[in-house]
């Protein structure tokens, strides 16, 4: 997907860019699909901080890389096959450990479609340690805050009597340039596992938590438990390493 147009409000920050779900990023319900939801919201808040002379390369050279860490979107409308939105993304006021960014999904007209809110981590590439936020002296600190109609971004309870669903081997073609698993690699993950009868449901809020990445070659198994009074599939990744991935989607 290409975006279309993109540019910036006055406060120098909040990051707007023009897109078409192609036929190839749908699922077969032809609306936009897990693994494009997580592509885009990544993709442009490496593309927001490029364009504002702080891209991978030049975060590396300056000791940092940005790994998200939690997600939170809520669904009022999936954007659908051929359908045309604006994304829009921009930092907030950071927590000691975590930047924070959020997401709206709507349309050309301002309608919305997905609200979202994350946390990123911020690391020192050579020694594979957290940097407090207040550390990062690439970009002026963010102090704003606004109310979001999404769920937050945070722990998420597992229950106890999960259920295998699903196993896959990690492939090359999950590897990124990190040499992680691309971290919209796990939206596909999670859509995979879900039971056929949920296949054509309309959720309306999505919860990921990444923790330990899989590796190339690894057997990544994947539990998850139908909770019908809360309405919500919980769904967990583990390799023998331990969680990879925890995930909740919610429907009603």
């Amino acid at each position: 997907m290409t975006a279309q147009k993109q540019w910036y409000d006055d406060d120098g920050i909040t990051f707007h860019s023009e897109h078409k779900v192609q036929f190839s990023q749908s699922d077969s319900n032809k609306r936009m699909s897990l693994y494009d939801l997580l592509r885009v919201s990544s993709d442009m808040a490496v593309e927001d901080y490029a364009q504002r002379g702080m891209d991978r390369d030049t975060l590396t050279q300056h000791g940092y890389a940005i790994l998200v860490s939690r997600t939170a979107f809520r669904f009022h409308r999936m954007p659908k096959e051929n359908e045309n939105y604006v994304f829009t993304t921009y930092e907030e006021k950071a927590e000691p450990l975590q930047l924070v960014r959020a997401y709206e999904f709507t349309t050309p007209e301002g309608q919305p479609l997905i609200t979202g809110i994350s946390s990123w981590l911020l690391v020192d590439p050579v020694l594979h340690r957290i940097i407090p936020t207040k550390k990062f002296d690439m970009r002026k600190p963010v102090e704003s805050q606004k109310e979001h109609d999404c769920l937050k971004y945070g722990k998420i309870q597992i229950p106890e009597d999960l259920e295998k669903w699903d196993e896959r081997i990690i492939k090359y073609s999950d590897i990124d340039g990190n040499n992680h698993v691309n971290n919209a690699r796990y939206g596909a993950f999670v859509a995979d596992s879900i039971p056929a009868d949920f296949r054509t449901t309309t959720f309306t809020d999505f919860r990921l938590n990444y923790a330990k990445e899989a590796k190339l070659g690894q057997k990544l198994e994947i539990f998850g438990k139908i909770n019908e009074s809360e309405k919500k599939l919980t769904i967990v990744g583990k390799t023998e390493e331990g969680v990879s991935f925890e995930s909740e989607l919610f429907y009603s």
